[in-house]
């Protein structure tokens, strides 16, 4: 029988049993990885509080688009408030800005409106907010309130300061001429600047509207005033008598301005009247010292050049002034009184621009060269109340512009009353060094001669020879009359001159024409108009 033997290989083949783990080992590692890559980010949110947060239930959403969900809410290190930690889809990746808004939407009534109604039934939810910033970040700090306008919306949104808290709040109105154009957003008080400050937002396109010299001012509630003419009453609408509300608009006598960019800031005025007041954003201060008094100048009193109002009084620095003279060591000369002014290019026809500053100081600079000055001049004789003039005065002395701590100084001219008062000074002055003692003495001294002479014998007899010799006179006078001897005699001299006066012409006349006459007759002068005869 024959014998079979047995042939063993000696590689080893692997089981095809394998496979089916090895190929599950291969699809587990890719849907690992597969979900690793594809899953969204994770981020974390810091709120106040957690009202309206539930882990594995609050969702996040964008355009009412479910963009993630909460799935854990834990207290901060500090425990003062809550971070909720998300996981988001991927899609929400381009949206995690680093100016993105997060906030819890819920059911809230206000004066203004009423919103998130619908979480009534759905729950609470988170809202987010993609931002215009490009870096992308994944930790935020939840808004308390969510934003009354969209981060995307078109407009401008700006930013408003006040020294003082108004009736404007966050969710008033902004109007143009009455017209809904914008809200405020937020309201905020910064203890550091001391200041209130707001962000507003214009919709579009009445954006266009807004431009550089445009002013704010809060036009809540009812404005009352009294006048000549009456009683005044200046409302809006009803919203802002209600609420509260902003308008704005370009001043009477201001040019329009430059377009502004987005985030700018202007100041907040109480009313439409504070505008008039002050209507110019922009202005340059300057130093104008007397010395003589400034009784009746007051802060507010105008700055005028030529009778235009340019700026106005803003205080008197005496303290100042005082400090510096005893820095100097002119303690109790006399120093002059500095006068701090400002002065507005807007109010010379200007643009209210940063521009306009470099103009008006160089011009001033240049018209100081030629007699600019500034003087003090009474504008209200019954009160007495007083102001700035700046002119050019050609024949004032020479001077130029210099400085008092930080401002630029103009160079003063007295003037007006205060010139007055200064020659009368100066001349009482001249009369008080004259020697009126001395004059005086010598003036009764001559006075006591004078009557020593008139109380003289001779003196006194002087009237009687004077009475004598005016009678002796008119005597002489009364001899001269013509019915007097003398007149007579005179008369019959005078007659006699006049008939040898005609006897020696006729002679001179026969003469010129006979010189021989006298040697030889001469023949009578045939009369060359004949007589007529008798008849």
């Amino acid at each position: 029988m024959p014998t079979e033997h047995a042939t063993v290989s000696k590689s080893r083949k692997i089981s095809g049993i394998w496979f089916i783990p090895l190929l599950a080992l291969v699809l587990g590692a890719y849907v690992v990885i597969h979900n690793w890559m594809t899953q969204g980010p994770s981020i974390e949110i810091a709120f106040k509080t957690a009202d309206g947060l539930e882990e594995g239930k609050t969702k996040i959403k964008y355009r009412n688009v479910e963009m993630g969900l909460v799935n854990e809410v834990r207290l901060n290190d500090q425990l003062n408030g809550v971070i909720a930690k998300v996981k988001m889809e991927p899609q929400s990746a381009p949206l995690l800005l680093k100016d993105t808004g997060f906030w819890v939407v819920t059911a809230r009534v206000g004066l203004g409106n009423i919103t998130g109604l619908d979480t009534l039934l759905t729950g609470a939810y988170i809202e987010l907010a993609p931002g215009s910033d490009k870096t992308e970040a994944r930790t935020f700090v939840g808004l308390d309130r969510p934003p009354l306008t969209p981060a995307d919306a078109p407009g401008l949104r700006l930013k408003m300061t006040s020294n003082h808290a108004s009736s404007v709040s966050a969710g008033d109105t902004v109007l143009y001429k009455g017209y809904k154009v914008g809200r405020v957003e937020t309201m905020t008080f910064d203890p550091k600047d001391k200041l209130v400050h707001y962000q507003i937002f214009i919709d579009d396109p009445y954006h266009e509207l807004v431009n550089s010299n445009v002013r704010f001012w809060d036009i809540s509630g009812v404005s009352v005033s009294t006048g000549a003419s009456g009683f005044k009453v200046q409302t809006g609408s009803i919203e802002t008598i209600l609420f509260g509300g902003v308008t704005f608009g370009v001043p009477l006598g201001v040019k329009e301005g430059d377009p502004v960019a987005k985030n700018s800031t202007f100041k907040l005025y109480k009313s439409y009247k504070a505008v008039l007041e002050n209507p110019f954003r922009y202005g340059t201060y300057y130093v104008v010292s007397f010395t003589h008094t400034v009784k009746g100048l007051s802060p507010g009193a105008p700055v005028e050049f030529r009778g235009i109002k340019v700026g106005n009084v803003v205080r008197i620095l005496f303290k100042e002034g005082q400090a510096e003279q005893i820095d100097a060591g002119h303690e109790g000369e006399g120093a002059p009184i500095p006068v701090l002014v400002y002065v507005e290019p807007g109010r010379m026809e200007l643009s209210d621009t940063k521009a306009s500053l470099t103009i008006v100081e160089e011009t001033i600079r240049l018209g100081v060269g030629n007699g600019l000055r500034a003087s003090m001049e009474r504008g209200n004789l019954l009160t007495g109340a007083q102001y700035i003039n700046i002119d050019y005065y050609p024949a004032a002395e020479e001077a130029g512009l210099g400085t008092f701590m930080q401002y630029t100084t103009i160079p003063t001219i007295e003037t007006g009353l205060a010139q007055l008062e200064e020659k009368v000074t100066s001349i009482l002055d001249t009369i008080n060094a004259l020697p009126l003692a001395d004059t005086v003495a010598t003036l009764n001294q001559n006075l006591v001669s004078l009557q020593s002479i008139l109380d003289n014998q001779s003196t006194q007899e002087l009237p009687a020879h004077l009475d004598q010799t005016v009678q002796e006179l008119r005597a002489v006078i009364g001899s001269l009359s013509p019915n007097s001897d003398a007149a007579q005699t005179l008369d019959s001299s005078l007659l006699s001159l006049n008939r040898t006066l005609a006897n020696l012409e006729s002679l001179t006349g026969t003469l010129s024409r006979q010189p021989s006459a006298v040697i030889f007759p001469s023949s009578p002068e045939v009369d060359p108009i004949p007589e007529v005869t008798a008849q």
